[in-house]
């Protein structure tokens, strides 16, 4: 299995596509389009979100959906994941640091997370072959998030949020991530989609990676 993921807007589901089409294999993107809280999570009033503690359900909705992908992509090799568990527990950490997730809620989460890990374990294959990991500047991502135009991803007051994930995604890479190879690829200079090349060069990395091995 192969996970795209790294910083919002970056272009996780269009490097995803490519791949999927490239090695004939089956993509499972995000839930966004059909998920009813993720807009209520960026337009809510922090008043709101207090109340109505729309970060932690967000969370749980994703690990839900994550779970249930994962293990219909690991059905076959080389099926192509649009993000991973892995950075959902690195989302639900920030939005504990920033006060918008309770300790509680998150030791709540982290029992989730544990409790699925255990179960994947248990599958012929539990972790993904190669993770893609998208890297970009501060000003990449917020270039991509406008240009994207999903409308509850444009307020302003987004910005603080974006800077703190972004801040500390690299890190979270270094430091926690341990499940597979990494390959980066620097989308302050790739378009996958508007340059040729650039596709070709990300797909024959990924390709060179798996038969290193022995998965191509």
């Amino acid at each position: 299995m192969i996970v795209v993921g790294g910083m919002i807007g970056l272009g996780k589901s269009s490097v995803a596509k490519l791949l999927g089409e490239r090695l004939g294999t089956q993509v499972f993107y995000e839930s966004v389009e059909d998920n009813k809280i993720l807009p209520l999570f960026y337009t809510s009033s922090e008043e709101e979100i207090q109340a109505k503690r729309y970060p932690f359900l967000l969370q749980l909705y994703f690990l839900d959906t994550r779970f249930k992908s994962i293990k219909e992509a690991l059905v076959d090799d080389n099926n192509v994941l649009d993000r991973s568990i892995y950075e959902d527990w690195y989302f639900a950490k920030v939005n504990r640091d920033l006060g918008r997730i309770s300790d509680l809620e998150f030791e709540v989460y982290e029992s989730l997370v544990n409790n699925m890990m255990e179960e994947l374990a248990e599958l012929p294959k539990k972790s993904p072959d190669v993770f893609v990991y998208l890297k970009g500047s501060f000003d990449t991502v917020l270039e991509r998030i406008n240009k994207r135009g999903r409308g509850y991803e444009l307020d302003e007051s987004l910005v603080d949020y974006y800077r703190v994930l972004w801040e500390g995604y690299d890190s979270w890479l270094e430091n926690h991530y341990k499940a597979s190879d990494v390959i980066i690829v620097d989308m302050d200079v790739t378009d996958v989609v508007n340059n040729e090349s650039d596709a070709d060069a990300v797909v024959d990395a990924v390709k060179a990676k798996l038969k290193e091995l022995g998965r191509l």
